[in-house]
């Protein structure tokens, strides 16, 4: 019998390969990948059944990740395995696409659940944070409001975030380093941010990055 095949990005190795233990007796594991931009771009080679994703991965954070496949058509089911226990991070991930969000520390006893349950097209989200779901459909709006950048703005947000300068941010993205610039200047606006200090703040609070 063909196994589900399962497509991990997580950019800690010793977490990573702490789920191949878990994943491989049950799933085939087609790949481990470290950040956001390998997780597009693999997926939508290997095309693996179940993507589990960390939300906070370096050069492109997993819930945008998650929009740029859904974009291109990718079918793949997404589960949300983080360390992010606020339930506006779950609504978030949840009313964007995903079908299941699980805490890491439940990994050991929830991830094989939520696949089986992900696999046959229901949604798990770990116990934890579950019962904080229940009626709260508008959790996702007490984030601070990331709807007001586009696609683009919020992928330059986190690079210079991270600390890339205006020539690598426009590297990785494809365009010119004055483009980069602009954007940036256009987020500091929107976003009522004054230095770049105030854009990583912003970045963590959000799960774009991970606090030092």
């Amino acid at each position: 019998m063909n196994r589900s095949r399962v497509l991990v990005a997580d950019d800690h190795r010793i977490v990573a390969e702490g789920l191949r233990g878990i994943l491989e007796p049950t799933y085939e594991l087609v790949g481990i990948v470290e950040n956001g931009r390998e997780l597009v771009d693999q997926a939508m080679v290997l095309k693996p059944d179940v993507i589990v994703a960390d939300i906070t991965m370096p050069l492109l954070n997993g819930l945008d990740a998650m929009a740029l496949l859904q974009r291109q058509d990718c079918r793949s089911k997404f589960v949300f395995l983080t360390m992010h226990k606020d339930v506006t991070y779950a609504a978030k991930a949840l009313r964007q696409g995903a079908l299941g969000y699980v805490l890491k520390h439940s990994a050991s006893e929830e991830l094989l659940k939520a696949l089986q349950a992900v696999l046959a097209g229901e949604r798990y989200v770990s116990n934890e944070i579950a019962s904080g779901l229940e009626g709260r459909d508008d959790a996702v709006d007490q984030i601070e409001d990331l709807r007001i950048l586009t696609t683009r703005q919020r992928e330059v947000l986190q690079l210079f975030a991270e600390g890339k300068s205006a020539k690598e941010v426009a590297t990785n993205l494809g365009i010119s380093a004055r483009t980069a610039e602009n954007h940036k200047a256009r987020i500091m606006t929107q976003l009522k941010l004054h230095t770049t200090s105030d854009l990583v703040q912003y970045a963590i609070r959000h799960g774009l990055i991970g606090a030092s």
